[in-house]
């Protein structure tokens, strides 16, 4: 019966929005293009030229195919790019050097062949908080915001794009409070309840609509007079004994005075090639498929995280200066593009990130960049299969025809604080993600950071001898940071590492208070 009744109104709702909202008439724009992944690479493939793609490794060691683990086969191109050496063949000697030609040259590389460009003219987005409400995180009391971020598509109302986000922020601290925003999927935390009295009244008049709905129902409420049809969840026990272990991340941050954010990176576009004609990169090519320069979704979530800093500048509780980005696995390499690209955000924590994110392309061990040009393609721009290809118009490349590499990628981050975070394989960080590489490119990006008067690891910059320091060792004296816990395929280790050493550097501490 009551889903009956619910029905009833949600007709009611729907006629209603429908008579006061024109018809689109769809006829006037072209159709999106409905790729599958494999049509897409093709027609990728077709606009490059490239014939034959290398097929990316195996991750089953007993495969025919398997990912090299030898580090005496890792490195075919050891010499990497020398970041603070100009196109020219000049040296980089001052801050103005770099600003103004080398990291220019170095972020115009990363646009055309490895992650793509932004789009000369993207929609405008549209912030809508939908619901506010005061919750418990765990024992700390926090304002939740549920957040819609709505793109313009006025231009091609055929794709809709709604960015999804949820900002927490603790209600015992005087703001405005620093805020780390997250890659991941924003649920709505346990919502605050009514308090008794209220929970009174809410079911007094329940009881009465239900039976004015069906009159039978009073002979059971009769029957059964204690009884309340609408009950509190079980929240927070404060006498209970503080939870072994460390608080999970989100408790971490709030009870250091932190607030947080979750952004939801597929609704900004989808983690798959069959979606490239949708989310945000369908909507501004209207639905037609990429050009070989255009952005793939690291880029598109990199976007779209820059889009809720805008939202997080509206809001007079946080501090937009201190504002991070965070992310594990693809959503860690996500995490780099944003804090390489986007300035705004002052620190990063890169989880696991691997080859696309802090791993060196030119490595090959584990992840190749066959991986990347194959499967998972869309994540990059078109041009970066080019790097894969066995057989072309223009002969064959590997990742040791790239421009650029991932010490470039940290560096242009510099002078902002990076804290790059692993686990270890026994516990589910697979060497497939590369560690060894990921902290060659680290301790190479560090000379950028010493150029711009910051401090790096604290060890030289010669990635081929610098070895990768013992597990739980963690090199976090400078604004670039290196931990590798003793975890799997996260980063939640290493957050009460993360947050004195950033606090340090922020020069944050907590205000209790409103």
């Amino acid at each position: 019966m009551n889903r009956i009744y619910i029905l009833i109104i949600q007709i009611v709702i729907i006629n209603m929005v429908n008579a006061q909202v024109p018809l689109m008439d769809s006829s006037k724009f072209p159709r999106p293009v409905q790729f599958t992944a494999q049509q897409d690479i093709q027609h990728m493939m077709q606009q490059l030229g490239i014939k034959k793609l290398r097929p990316g490794p195996s991750g089953n060691e007993s495969a025919p195919n398997h990912a090299n683990y030898n580090e005496s086969l890792a490195n075919p191109c050891p010499q990497l790019p020398d970041v603070l050496t100009t196109k020219a063949g000049k040296k980089v000697s001052t801050a103005e050097i770099w600003w103004k030609q080398r990291r220019p040259e170095i972020a115009e590389d990363f646009e055309r062949e490895v992650y793509g460009r932004l789009p000369g003219k993207i929609p405008s987005v549209t912030w809508t908080l939908k619901v506010t409400d005061r919750e418990f995180i765990g024992r700390t009391p926090a304002i939740v915001k549920q957040l819609t971020g709505h793109v313009d598509n006025t231009a091609y109302p055929l794709i809709n794009v709604d960015i999804n986000m949820i900002l927490v922020l603790p209600a015992d601290v005087k703001g405005p409070v620093p805020v780390l925003m997250m890659f991941g999927f924003p649920v709505f935390p346990s919502p605050a309840q009514p308090s008794p009295g209220d929970m009174e009244k809410l079911n007094n008049a329940f009881k009465e609509m239900m039976v004015k709905y069906d009159t039978s129902l009073k002979a059971i409420f009769d029957r059964y007079p204690a009884y309340s049809p609408i009950t509190r969840l079980p929240g927070p026990n404060f006498f209970a004994p503080s939870p072994a272990g460390d608080l999970p991340p989100s408790e971490q941050l709030l009870t250091a005075g932190w607030g947080y954010a979750i952004i939801d990176p597929n609704s900004i576009q989808a983690d798959n090639g069959a979606g490239l004609t949708r989310g945000i990169i369908g909507l501004v090519n209207k639905g037609q498929p990429r050009k070989p320069d255009d952005w793939g979704a690291l880029r598109a979530w990199a976007w779209g995280a820059a889009r809720g800093l805008d939202y997080l500048e509206t809001d007079t509780f946080v501090d937009a200066k201190r504002v991070g980005i965070e992310g594990v696995s693809r959503f860690g390499k996500a995490a780099l593009v944003t804090l390489a690209f986007e300035q705004r955000f002052a620190v990063g924590l890169i989880g696991s990130s691997g080859k696309g994110g802090a791993t060196l392309h030119r490595r090959v061990f584990g992840e190749a960049v066959e991986s990347l040009t194959g499967g998972e393609y869309y994540w990059m721009s078109g041009n970066y299969m080019k790097y894969g290809a066995s057989e072309a118009s223009f002969g064959s490349k590997t990742g040791c025809d790239l421009p650029v590499d991932s010490h470039e990628l940290i560096a242009l981050a510099a002078p902002r604080l990076a804290f790059i975070s692993y686990g270890i394989p026994e516990k589910g960080d697979a060497k497939w993600l590369d560690q060894t590489g990921s902290y060659m490119a680290t301790v190479a990006a560090g000379s950028v950071y010493k150029l711009l008067g910051a401090k790096d690891l604290g060890v030289s910059n010669d990635y081929l001898t610098e070895k990768m320091p013992p597990v739980l060792t963690g090199l976090l004296d400078g604004e670039l940071a290196w931990r590798q816990h003793d975890g799997g395929h996260t980063d939640a280790p290493n957050f009460k590492y993360f947050i004195p050493w950033a606090n340090k550097f922020l020069k944050y501490e907590r205000k209790s208070g409103q």
